[in-house]
């Protein structure tokens, strides 16, 4: 059986993550898809798709997606749906995970890790971050969840942006970008969203074979937005007066380096900063150049849970070189670009 597709879907409250989720379920793409809900006391889907009051767990729906709330922990939900999936007592393509509004992604993300079971059940396609245009700044500058969702989000979709200037909207992307250059993002209106903007991002793949971004590693004009001298940037000729008012704690910063790294030292360095900072450190990726390998290393890692992968060859002619992108908590960046440098051959 190939690995079951699983999307995490995140968001504030109120920011459209039900709309979404609702488009998505009554579209007619002919994908069977089981929806967990992970249900905090807050509201459901609403009740005309789900039958609440049933002791049953698993709802199945006309149009054969199932939906479930967790009553107990995500991984034996995961379970549960995998084995009756097995037995052929239930029929769906993927799951897609519904957190609620204050919830960190973060474990229910390294729940797919954590667990060879599951890890070998699941495939976590990616995380998908629902950001209210009107609400949304007030939210980020009020709740470090919000600013974690943002961090964690291999997709941005903002919603609502019909309800405020275009200004107001350039500002919030511009912030979001900021906190996560490597989620794209894209304006929805009332959830329309295709579905191939939802499903299939391979935002979290190790999976050499699918070369993860083959842009990752161009130069982007967006890396200036990671140094740190970013707002001394702003003279009285920037239209962008507002920004340097958000120093949010979420942050991100891009290291490159033309010299091969050394794997050894690079596996030291990389494990002591995960035990240090793991839990401060949403989201990291990188491709890498090793000494040793003709191919192209991946790695990525979720808080304290790394893992990496042999890419492709770099091809002839090809610049051999190495780029990362941490997104965290107040990373301490000083101390990850000195570590790094010493990595370096």
């Amino acid at each position: 059986m190939s690995l079951i597709p699983a999307t995490i879907l995140t968001g504030f409250l109120g920011s459209g993550k039900t709309t979404l989720l609702k488009r998505v379920l009554g579209e007619a793409h002919g994908q069977k898809i089981a929806v967990i809900e992970n249900e905090f006391g807050e509201e459901n889907i609403d009740s005309d798709i789900l039958v609440s009051d049933t002791k049953e767990q698993i709802i199945q729906m006309s149009n054969g997606c199932i939906c479930c709330t967790i009553r107990e922990d995500l991984r034996s939900t995961l379970q549960l749906l995998a084995a009756k999936k097995r037995k052929g007592m239930l029929d769906f393509d993927r799951v897609v995970i519904e957190t609620t509004g204050l919830a960190d992604p973060g474990p229910v993300a390294q729940t797919f890790f954590m667990d060879d079971e599951i890890a070998e059940t699941y495939l976590l396609d990616s995380i998908l971050t629902l950001v209210d245009a009107k609400h949304g700044q007030k939210q980020l500058d009020d709740r470090q969840e919000a600013r974690r969702q943002v961090g964690f989000a291999d997709q941005i979709f903002i919603s609502k942006t019909d309800l405020v200037s275009r200004e107001e909207a350039d500002d919030l992307v511009h912030r979001l970008k900021h906190m996560n250059p490597r989620a794209p993002h894209k304006a929805v209106h009332f959830g329309e969203v295709k579905i191939d903007e939802v499903f299939d991002l391979r935002g979290f793949n190790l999976n050499a074979k699918l070369d993860i971004d083959p842009d990752f590693l161009k130069e982007e004009a967006d890396d200036h937005h990671d140094h740190h001298d970013h707002d001394h940037e702003h003279g009285e000729h920037c239209d962008h007066p507002h920004h340097h008012h958000h120093d949010d704690d979420v942050k991100s910063f891009v290291y490159r380096a033309q010299r091969p790294l050394d794997p050894a030292k690079l596996e030291d360095f990389l494990g002591a900063v995960v035990n240090i900072y793991g839990p401060r450190m949403l989201r990291y990726k990188g491709v890498l150049d090793l000494k040793g390998t003709d191919r192209k290393v991946i790695f990525q890692g979720v808080h304290q849970l790394m893992g990496s992968d042999l890419g492709p060859k770099w091809a002839d002619g090809e610049q051999r070189q190495s780029k990362m992108v941490f997104i965290g908590i107040d990373l301490p960046k000083d101390i990850l670009i000195q570590g790094l440098e010493q990595c370096l051959i």
